[in-house]
């Protein structure tokens, strides 16, 4: 039965050495420099003001919002492969998992959350 399981150990020790050598490649290779490295490069031109600034959270919710609807995609999909051998429970089951995301979406239109100004 151990043997059985010396694929996946030699998978993970490949894994584990490829990641290992990518690291010390690329400290090899990576460029030493002064202070000039640390600055921000944008299209040859000099940065202007600091790099480390905080963005509109809007940009969070929008993504927030594409990963749940992207979610209910992709667990509604195998269901409509599989709609005539789930029968009556599987439809009722998929319907309360549509209406606990749709009551989500009316939660977020209510706060205006999906408000872009």
């Amino acid at each position: 039965m151990l043997r059985q399981y010396f694929h996946i150990l030699l998978f993970a020790l490949i894994g584990l050495v490829f990641g290992v050598m990518l690291i010390v490649v690329s400290s090899l290779v990576r460029l030493r420099g002064g202070r000039k490295d640390l600055t921000s490069y944008e299209c040859g031109m000099e940065a202007v003001g600091s790099p480390w600034i905080s963005p509109n959270i809007r940009f969070y919710v929008f993504a927030l919002f594409f990963v749940i609807f992207d979610a209910e995609v992709l667990f509604i999909y195998p269901w409509a492969v599989q709609f005539k051998t789930l029968g009556v429970v599987g439809y009722v089951e998929v319907v309360i998992f549509v209406a606990i995301l749709f009551l989500g979406l009316i939660y977020a239109w209510k706060k205006d959350a999906l408000k872009w100004e």
